[in-house]
Formats: C-alpha cells, sequence, structure tokens
C-alpha cells in the first residue's frame, strides 16, 4: 500500500470514529430517557466494578452532559 492509500486510510478511520462518537453522545436523548436518577447512576456503575469515588466521578460526568440529574442533598 502507497504511503498516500494509507494516508487517506487513516482520514476515513479518523472521521468514521468522530462522526461515531458524535452521534453515540446524541443517542440517550433519542430515547426521552434522560436524565436518569443519580442513585440509579451510582448503583449501575458500582455493580460494573467501579469504586465508590470513580462511580461519583462518572455519575457527575453525565450529570454535566444532562444524562442523570443531579443528586438530591
Amino acid at each position: 500500500m502507497s504511503l498516500r492509500r494509507t494516508s487517506v486510510a487513516l482520514a476515513a478511520a479518523i472521521a468514521v470514529s468522530t462522526l461515531g462518537t458524535a452521534m453515540a453522545s446524541a443517542a440517550p436523548a433519542s430515547h426521552g430517557g434522560p436524565p436518569f436518577p443519580y442513585a440509579d447512576c451510582l448503583a449501575a456503575t458500582q455493580k460494573k466494578g467501579e469504586a465508590r469515588a470513580h462511580a461519583r466521578w462518572h455519575c457527575d460526568q453525565l450529570v454535566k452532559k444532562g444524562w442523570v440529574s443531579p443528586p438530591k442533598r
């Protein structure tokens, strides 16, 4: 494979992965579900094996994106 073909293939792969990421981030909004409860987020992340502190960080990031409702304090 020539260098030019390799470069074109690499550029196409980057474009496809970027488009896929953009579509994946928009996917939850199309289901009409979010924002999900914060407690459910914590339970799901801990069930997947995340440490408690990392689960809170992860859920806080999802709150910023609007996928999870803020915790009730």
